[in-house]
């Protein structure tokens, strides 16, 4: 039998990699990077792309099963310097990958979204919550937001599947990142600085509980908003204390302001109904980093 043809962006990054692995048994792979891979894997192809251009489409396959775009701007925080660069990777191209899509008869097309587009809050976020469209998210957010409008246009055409993800975490993840920065900090005897006694709290999510999600995403039909976050929800405190345990070393906080409703939490119920419950506590994930 044929196998089924599956386009990733983003395919070298934290969830790309592990996704292109778990999907190449069963699946011809057409991994989209920005950096060579050397070698040869089975069911494997490689594209070395930069997402910020317009020709890219060129050399990608006619026709294909599933498109997931998982790529973002790796300079998603210098606003305004790399504004430019910043909407071309997360929406110019996520609207030129969903044209190709469509001409390529594609069924399914996953959007790698954010949990942060909800805004700060005590309660728990859940998909049908009303987000603010202004610009009150900051521009990586706004352009993740308007990527998802884009994308649910074309849900006449395709399932949509737009994936919110909270604080995914996992080896060899960047130090830039939120749970690499707190075990850095940690071994450095550097501050954990805190809002309000106990930081803000999170959900976060390990990659093994992400690829999981997404997997089972490949097979639902129709337009969809869903969040994908961990079973746990944690202070920056308590993150700490278990980085601290794991590295058997004390973690320093310091408290610098006093605020509420500043909480980031994806309300997981519509995950665990239509994909899968994620399984792996933190304590346990950590230890993949450590």
């Amino acid at each position: 039998m044929e196998k089924r043809k599956c386009l990733i962006t983003g395919a070298d990054g934290l969830i790309g990699d592990q996704l292109v692995h778990a999907l190449q048994k069963d699946w011809e792979v057409h991994a989209v990077g920005r950096r060579e891979i050397n070698g040869s894997e089975p069911n494997i192809y490689r594209h070395v792309m930069d997402l910020s251009t317009n020709d890219f489409i060129k050399d990608l396959p006619s026709a294909l099963d599933t498109v997931i775009y998982l790529a973002q701007s790796k300079n998603f925080r210098e606003f305004p310097e790399k504004a430019g660069e910043i909407f071309q990777v997360n929406s110019g191209s996520v609207l030129r990958m969903l044209e190709y899509a469509r001409n390529a008869k594609t069924k399914t097309f996953i959007f790698a979204s954010s949990g942060g587009i909800y805004g700060n809050s005590t309660e728990a976020a859940a998909e049908d919550k009303i987000v603010p469209a202004n610009g009150s998210l900051g521009f990586y957010l706004s352009s993740k937001l308007c990527s998802e409008i884009i994308a649910e246009n074309y849900s006449p055409f395709m399932n949509i599947i737009l994936l919110r993800f909270f604080f995914v975490y996992g080896p060899s993840q960047r130090e830039t990142m939120l749970i690499p920065r707190l075990i850095k900090f940690v071994r450095e005897d550097t501050p954990i600085m805190l809002q309000g006694p106990n930081g803000i709290s999170i959900n976060p999510t390990h990659v093994d509980d992400a690829v999981a999600a997404m997997l089972q995403a490949i097979d639902i039909e129709g337009f969809h908003r869903i969040n994908v976050a961990g079973p746990e929800v944690l202070s920056i405190r308590r993150i700490g204390e278990i980085i601290g345990k794991a590295l058997n070393k004390k973690p320093i906080f310091k408290e610098v302001a006093k605020v509420s409703n500043n909480d980031l939490i994806g309300d997981i119920s519509k995950m665990c109904k239509l994909l899968v419950s994620p399984h792996v506590i933190f304590e346990h994930g950590i230890k993949t980093l450590i």
